[in-house]
């Protein structure tokens, strides 16, 4: 089989291969084979054709076509003529024998010369090329066949390879990339752009877009987002699937706007000369390994070929380039008046950026550490500072610098020495450049009196502080440019003596101003005052001055001093008396209601009142208003004998504070009292006064417990609406009673309520309180009741002290109100 007969298969868009073999297959078929003068088709018939103009187009077409075959032919003849000096060199032969022997070769391996001269190039270089071939003859399975395409990547990655070295120009490097190596993989276009070290992009080569389009994209500003750009900024491959989903712009968008791009970046030894980009002409997806690495080789040949390519200076013999370049920068640093370092690229075995070397020390040198230039010239940057690596990341800013091009700089920027092993953090302002092969460092240690006069202007601008200083004898008038700001003055229009200060004033200020400057000038004084400023764009400032006079043997010889904007506080000061009168005005009509909401709880539900002559029967109320008067709650209760000789015991708790729960608990114990003439359970009472406070409130809701207890059967019926239950001692036990159920009150328009019937016994007594004498913030309720049960449970002699004893006991910690009733039987 020969090199003709190889595919190289679709390429990673899936677009079919255009034509049999590779591009240097059919370069060495031109070669063996080259066109008669009259291979052009014969034209078509039409007038077109006959005109002159036809036949010149038709000449033209077939001279470019002879022209790319000649070139085709030239690049497969380079990689031949590789093979045979290899030959040369291992057989210790002539030419002649050495391409007899590379035919003999082929000839027995049944492949073509081309072919076989890719494989000797591969086996002599070991490099990245005859990497990429390994590693996809690999994961081909070991032992392909041809059909595979092992050699086809060989050859077109060797004929490429060639073609660029014997390229005069990027420009033909680019389409020898094309049509060798990138063509067979389905693409359509390259394009390879130089980095310049102002961060912009410039079109050195193209293959596969028209010359309108490559004109328009032959400059790239800095700054400008493109694919190229991506992987320069990132130095990483970057893959794009489809131009038009990214919305980011490229050379050739109009022409293959679907397709897909590959824009890697082509670097040697750290440093990045430019960028590879690759178009194909329908969205790509993701690629094999194999391919990957195939493009990798290709923009590392690009890299190699921009490094040689645009060197055209001319430098005495015996100096080398990277040396006339230092001796350029050293010349540059000397004449800088900041310290300065010159760092060339410091390469490992393989060809990659380890370090730099500090090639040159300027004479204005000043080492953090406090070390001699001898001590630093010559030394790796990471030796000489191996912090640069550490926090700050001083060595990755100068490898970026480096390998981009683009200039860092920085202000005030942590530089960090080892003294005697101890870390020394310094500030300094960086700046970092490349010029040619090597980097400019350069750095401004902040010393003490830079860094104490950038802090007092800081403070100067923060507190709108501007000083002078007037010489009395000569009348020179020194203003800072903060104080500029403040007068809304023109530096070109010069300062403001203090005695023309009052022309500048609002005129109600002019007598303070005179006392001012009377205590100043004429009696020596220090002295201060605060005017309104005019300024001349019509804003009004109020300023404060302040003045020192400066004697020499009792005379006055200048005056020194400051201004200060006090606009701010000035109002602040005013909106602040503002809000003083309004608090004031607040906090009386609050303390006004809380009098009233007080006063009228008071006197509906009294600390105290007088017991109900009830025979066999103790009756016993203690109320402990809130202690603070903002507080004043909803608590109520009631004891009232119905005409039925029942009596009514209940207590309650409006929700919330002030005048309208105390409103709210008037509307609810009134109802209560009216409803229970008509002699109606507790069950049916509360559903009533659920209904009064849904209805009949503006959203009011209570809890409350309501019993009616007939002293003649010892009987209590009673019902809660989501209240705490009674609690009921008999004899040494005290217990809560079983809750039915109830919601409490105004919650729904319509609820029912269970009631429960308890019989008592002489000796029992019922306590009926509101949750202020056992609620507790950080205790749960049933903690605190069981404390209740437990005060309860002691020996009492009689009802008012059992109750004045759990008041005093209570725990509670709410400032709440507090109802507490209770009933013994005699």
């Amino acid at each position: 089989m020969t090199a003709s007969d190889t595919r190289s298969g679709s390429g990673p868009a899936g677009a079919p291969h255009t034509g049999p073999g590779t591009a240097a297959d059919r370069a060495e078929g031109s070669a063996r084979h080259p066109a008669p003068y009259s291979a052009a088709a014969p034209p078509a018939p039409g007038a077109e054709q006959d005109s002159a103009v036809g036949r010149l187009a038709a000449t033209v077409e077939r001279l470019r076509r002879e022209v790319r075959a000649a070139q085709a032919a030239a690049d497969g003849r380079a990689l031949i003529e590789l093979a045979k000096g290899v030959l040369i060199e291992r057989l210790r032969c002539g030419p002649a024998q050495a391409a007899r022997q590379l035919s003999e070769l082929a000839e027995q391996a049944g492949v073509a010369p081309l072919e076989l001269a890719a494989d000797i190039v591969n086996q002599a270089a070991r490099d990245h090329v005859a990497e990429v071939v390994d590693d996809f003859v690999r994961r081909t399975g070991g032992t392909p066949s041809r059909e595979d395409g092992d050699a086809s990547v060989a050859v077109r990655l060797r004929t490429a390879e060639s073609a660029a070295l014997a390229a005069g120009d990027t420009q033909r490097m680019a389409e020898s990339l094309l049509e060798h190596a990138l063509a067979p993989l389905g693409a359509t276009g390259a394009a390879v752009w130089t980095a310049g070290p102002d961060g912009s992009l410039t079109l050195s080569g193209h293959a596969g877009f028209g010359t309108e389009e490559a004109g328009r994209w032959w400059y790239v500003p800095p700054g400008v987002a493109t694919v190229a750009r991506r992987a320069l900024d990132c130095r990483e491959t970057v893959w794009i699937t489809s131009l038009t989903g990214s919305g980011v712009p490229s050379i050739g968008r109009s022409q293959y706007p679907q397709g897909g791009r590959v824009a890697m970046p082509a670097g040697t030894g750290g440093r990045v000369h430019g960028v590879l980009e690759i178009c194909w002409p329908a969205p790509i997806g993701p690629q094999p390994q194999p391919v990957v690495r195939q493009l990798e080789a290709l923009a590392e040949l690009c890299a190699h070929t921009l490094e040689t390519l645009p060197s055209s200076t001319v430098y005495p013999p015996g100096i080398s380039r990277e040396f006339a370049d230092v001796s350029e920068l050293a010349d540059l640093a000397d004449g800088l008046y900041d310290p300065a370092l010159v760092l060339t690229p410091h390469l490992d075995a393989e060809g990659r950026l380890a370090d730099f070397r500090i090639r040159h020390v300027n004479h204005r040198f000043q080492d953090p550490a406090g070390r001699p230039r001898s001590a630093v010239s010559g030394a790796l940057l990471l030796e000489a500072y191996p912090m640069a690596a550490g926090e700050s990341d001083l060595f990755g800013k100068v490898e970026r610098v480096y390998a981009t091009g683009e200039p860092f700089r920085a202000r005030r920027t942590t530089l960090t020495a080892l003294v005697d092993q101890v870390p020394l953090a310094l500030f300094a302002d960086i700046s970092v450049s490349r010029h040619g092969g090597g980097v400019l460092l350069i750095w401004r240690i902040e010393d003490e009196t830079a860094r104490l006069a950038r802090l007092l202007q800081h403070a100067q601008r923060l507190g709108r502080v501007g000083g002078f200083e007037e010489d009395l004898a000569t009348g020179e008038i020194t203003w800072n440019g903060q104080l500029f700001s403040l007068y809304g003055r023109p530096q070109a229009e010069g300062p403001v003596s203090l005695q023309d200060l009052t022309s500048y004033a609002h005129p109600d200020d002019g007598v303070a101003i005179g006392r001012f400057l009377r205590a100043v000038l004429h009696h020596g004084r220090p002295d201060s005052v605060a005017f309104r400023l005019q300024r001349p764009d019509g804003v009004t400032r109020h300023i404060r001055v302040i003045a020192e006079p400066v004697l020499d043997d009792g005379r006055l010889v200048a005056v020194r001093g400051a201004y200060q904007d006090i606009s701010s506080q000035h109002w602040t000061e005013v909106a602040l008396a503002a809000t003083r009168d309004q608090l004031a005005q607040t906090e009386q009509e609050a303390a006004e209601r809380n009098r009233l909401a007080l006063q009228l709880q008071h006197a509906i539900m009294p600390p105290t009142r007088s017991p109900l002559d009830v025979p066999g029967l103790d009756v016993a109320v203690r109320y402990r208003p809130a202690e603070s008067e903002s507080l004043v709650g909803g608590d109520w209760y009631d004891m009232v004998v119905l005409p039925s000789k029942h009596i009514l015991l209940c207590v309650g708790d409006v929700a919330g504070h002030g005048i309208e729960a105390a409103t709210g608990m008037v509307v609810l114990r009134n109802a209560l009292r009216g409803l229970a003439v008509t002699g109606a359970g507790p069950a049916q009472l509360l559903s009533w006064l659920n209904m009064v406070a849904h209805h009949l409130t503006e959203q009011v809701t209570a809890t409350a417990v309501c019993g009616v207890y007939d002293p003649a059967t010892r009987v209590l019926r009673w019902a809660r609406a989501g209240h705490l239950p009674p609690v009921l001692v008999r004899e040494e036990t005290a217990e809560p009673l079983p809750m039915p159920q109830g919601l409490l009150l105004g919650a729904l328009s319509e609820a029912e309520y269970e009631e429960s019937v308890v019989t008592l016994e002489p000796g029992d007594s019922l306590l009926m309180y509101t949750d202020g004498l056992v609620e507790r913030r950080d205790t749960a309720v049933q903690d605190s009741l069981n404390q209740l049960l437990t005060t309860a449970r002691g020996p009492a002699p009689s009802l008012g002290n059992r109750l004045d004893r759990l008041l005093t006991h209570s725990r509670s910690d709410t400032d709440d109100d507090t109802c507490l009733i209770g009933i013994h039987i005699e």
